[in-house]
């Protein structure tokens, strides 16, 4: 079977990491896969925070957490060391759509790399805060930007789930 539609079939969620460090040049290759997805005209209206630093990464779970309403001190981020943050130009009427294709790919790539990542959500409602808003400033940020989601990444410190079956009906040929 062709590696990519192998890599489609098998990549699973991981909601367990262990607190190993990834190296630049295998992150570097993830985040290179996000930027080559398709976007809408061609426009490119997508960015990638690498979150590599312990301080943001956790100052971002605490943030997400508290949007997402759990108690102390569960991590939304399952103690991944690495999140990549896909931001979209908020003016952008494809942004939704063209971050999800980056999302995907940063999904795949990790898969790929024999590592592995979940999607979280809540970034829309982390960068439109005040204190997101701070963080993108710091970072050098301009602009209005939207947060589409979070690509936790790591080292798996669990067995890949199975697959779900596949639901019935889901195809119609005319």
């Amino acid at each position: 079977m062709n590696e990519i539609i192998e890599a489609i079939k098998n990549r699973r969620s991981i909601r367990k990491f262990k607190s190993d460090s990834i190296s630049k040049e295998t992150i570097e290759q993830i985040v290179d896969a996000g930027l080559f997805a398709a976007s809408g005209k061609g426009t490119q209206n997508t960015m990638i925070l690498a979150i590599t630093q312990k301080n943001l990464r956790d100052k971002l779970s605490e943030m997400n957490r508290k949007i997402g309403g759990w108690d102390s001190p569960f991590d939304p981020f399952y103690g991944a060391p690495v999140i990549l943050v896909v931001l979209a130009k908020k003016d952008w009427p494809l942004r939704v759509y063209d971050g999800s294709l980056v999302m995907g790919n940063l999904l795949l790539a990790a898969h790929a790399s024999g590592l592995g990542s979940i999607w979280i959500h809540r970034a829309k409602e982390e960068f439109e805060s005040d204190e997101g808003k701070e963080i993108l400033k710091s970072l050098g940020i301009e602009g209005e930007w939207e947060g589409i989601g979070h690509c936790a990444l790591g080292v798996a410190d669990c067995p890949s789930p199975a697959a779900a079956p596949r639901k019935d009906g889901r195809i119609v040929w005319a």
